[in-house]
């Protein structure tokens, strides 16, 4: 047993047998005990041991019990104190009570009337125990609690970012200053406020609705881009959860990006100048190759032929890299959708899977497509060019050995699903949610000798993202890819 849920009892008493007696029977019911002849003895056991329980007769020599009483009173007011009296004295006990005992007994003692004391003023101090050691915690808990709140609010006020949580009542109950001036929030606002009164951001404000209305799955938020009169913000909201789980609130974190936009956009400005400069020699260069190969400029040796040849090709492959530079460039601007019209995607995928049919059967490819219930889309046809092109393209590169590449388009309702599916080299897990990076290419050595840019599903994805389409993409490395879009089909009026 733990030494503080020991309950020790002192019999203090003149009288040898009731102190035998007395012992005996506590320590049988597994009381510790200590005995004292005197008064003077039981209050010099009060300052060496811990004592629970005194059992006091009034009459004893040096030091009488009432005295002792009232000094037990004054230094041990948590010590049951029950007066062993005998029955001349029992108004005397009575009185003792008034000053602070807690019961008394008369001898002779009836055992079990006896113990039945002895067990409510056990009971009585180990709930006071019990309690004292509740507030203890308590009052630990709050310094701690406190401790903490103070050194979150610390953290929050010294961060760069912003950061604010509402409450279910969508009220903001705590903001850093770092939020306030990121939002451009310059009076004094009450604690809490309405959210909407710090936040002007429609789309934000309705993410965090969405949140507290619990649509999000676990361990979910929502991440967004946001603009002030002076910012550019990312703002990410995740879900501030209760003790049953429940969602109590919303958490907000707002980043300024406004020097990475810039950033981008002078490197977009960048690409698109250079790109322009580029493009116009090499569109020379190459229509004077042109007008040699086709012998306007006099007879060309075998070697000589070949040599431009290879220049040419050189050209178009940087023409190749410069156009889809420009095309990046548009997609980032927003103009690169430009004439939108009904689209009959079955007429295009067919159109382009003929015109790479003969590259498929040079590479040993099986090239096929199959569509069914197809709708018209509102886009631009060019763009779907673009995208089946590339994707189709993409299929058949990374076949190097042959095998099967199939084109599928059905209708789903309304979208509308196309599938290109091959049984090529696959790409590694840890590489697919890089493919739709600009600039990246699939590492293979079974694909090195393709060439390309590493813009081509970038523009794809672009595409599909400003046509409100999604796209996907599963893959088994050495078993093949399977690219899905679902594009949004016309409404009929």
């Amino acid at each position: 047993m733990d030494e503080k849920d020991i309950i020790r009892i002192l019999v203090a008493d003149d009288e040898k047998p009731i102190r035998d007696g007395c012992n005996r029977v506590l320590t049988a019911k597994g009381f510790d005990v200590l005995v004292a002849e005197n008064g003077k003895i039981a209050l010099d056991l009060f300052e060496k041991e811990d004592i629970s329980i005194l059992l006091l007769d009034l009459k004893m020599p040096v030091i009488g019990g009432e005295e002792v009483l009232k000094v037990i009173v004054e230094r041990h007011q948590d010590v049951p104190v029950i007066i062993i009296t005998g029955h001349g004295t029992v108004d005397t006990a009575v009185e003792c009570m008034k000053k602070g005992a807690y019961d008394f007994i008369t001898k002779p003692f009836q055992i079990e009337h006896f113990l039945a004391t002895i067990n409510r003023a056990a009971e009585k101090r180990r709930l006071e125990q019990k309690a004292r050691q509740l507030q203890q915690e308590n009052v630990r808990n709050l310094y701690d609690l406190d401790l903490e709140k103070s050194r979150l609010k610390t953290i929050i006020n010294y961060m760069a970012n912003g950061v604010i949580v509402t409450n279910r009542n969508m009220e903001a109950v705590l903001y850093n200053p770092a939020i306030m001036r990121l939002l451009d929030v310059s009076k004094q606002v009450s604690n809490p406020v309405p959210a909407s009164e710090l936040i002007e951001d429609d789309s934000l404000i309705n993410n965090l609705k969405k949140i507290l209305s619990d649509d999000l799955s676990d361990n979910e938020c929502i991440s967004q881009e946001i603009q002030t009169r002076n910012y550019f913000l990312r703002a990410i909201s995740a879900p501030v959860l209760g003790p049953d789980s429940g969602v109590v609130g919303a958490v907000t974190v707002l980043e300024n990006i406004t020097a990475f936009k810039q950033l981008d956009q002078m490197k977009s400005d960048f690409v698109n100048l250079v790109a322009h400069e580029l493009r116009s020699p090499l569109v020379a260069i190459r229509q004077l190759n042109s007008v040699i190969l086709d012998g306007l400029a006099g007879p060309l040796g075998e070697k000589q032929t070949e040599f431009i040849n290879r220049g040419v090709k050189k050209i178009d492959a940087l023409l190749a890299l410069i156009n889809d530079l420009l095309d990046v460039a548009k997609i980032e601007a927003g103009q690169y959708v430009q004439h939108l019209a009904p689209t009959d995607l079955g007429k295009i995928i067919e159109e382009i899977v003929a015109l790479l049919e003969p590259r498929a059967k040079k590479q040993g490819v099986n090239l096929t497509f199959s569509y069914e219930d197809l709708k018209p889309v509102q886009s631009d046809p060019k763009n779907m060019e673009e995208i089946f092109n590339n994707l189709i393209s993409n299929a058949i590169n990374y076949s190097p050995g042959g095998g099967d590449v199939s084109v599928t388009a059905r209708g789903l309702g309304e979208y509308i699903e196309i599938k290109v599916k091959d049984t090529g080299v696959g790409i590694a897990p840890e590489e697919l949610p890089k493919i739709f990076n600009k600039f990246y290419r699939v590492k293979s050595p079974k694909t090195r000798d393709v060439m390309g840019t590493g813009l081509g599903l970038s523009i794809v994805k672009g595409v599909v993202d400003a046509h409100h389409g999604t796209i996907d993409v599963e893959s088994v490395e050495g078993k093949g890819t399977t690219f899905k879009i679902l594009l949004p089909v016309m409404m009929e009026s």
